[in-house]
């Protein structure tokens, strides 16, 4: 990702394309969106992670909270609404789609205000 200067009174929100995650690995997407939410950045996944990626993102954001640096993430989802090219058998065994909007940020900048299908409304400060 480019370096882009953060400007001194504002948030800087980086919304990722799908077309853009699905040429990565799963560790590839982690580590990016650590690093920017790390840098302060609020990151914005057109189209989600996997279950097993959001495990995998909780889990390493675990070993890397430190008190004086690093206070965790803030993570909120909702699923894109259901497309017909779902299989009957896919919607019957519960599969779920990727494809969701998921918000991502610094846990000590994002507060999630209310959450529900159709939005979400999250405060964010600037630290």
């Amino acid at each position: 990702m480019a370096e882009i200067k953060q400007p001194e009174d504002g948030v800087q929100i980086d919304l990722i394309s799908g077309e853009r995650m699905s040429g990565m690995a799963s560790m590839e997407k982690i580590r990016m969106i650590l690093d920017g939410v790390r840098d302060g950045n609020i990151v914005i996944l057109e189209e989600g992670l996997t279950p097993d990626e959001e495990s995998k993102l909780i889990e390493v954001t675990m070993t890397e909270i430190s008190p004086d640096e690093f206070n965790g993430i803030e993570i909120e989802t909702y699923p894109r609404a259901e497309t017909s090219d779902a299989s009957l058998l896919d919607r019957l065994m519960g599969k779920q789609s990727t494809k969701k909007l998921t918000v991502i940020g610094p846990a000590n900048q994002i507060e999630t205000l209310h959450k529900d299908e159709n939005l979400i409304s999250a405060l964010v400060s600037r630290k």
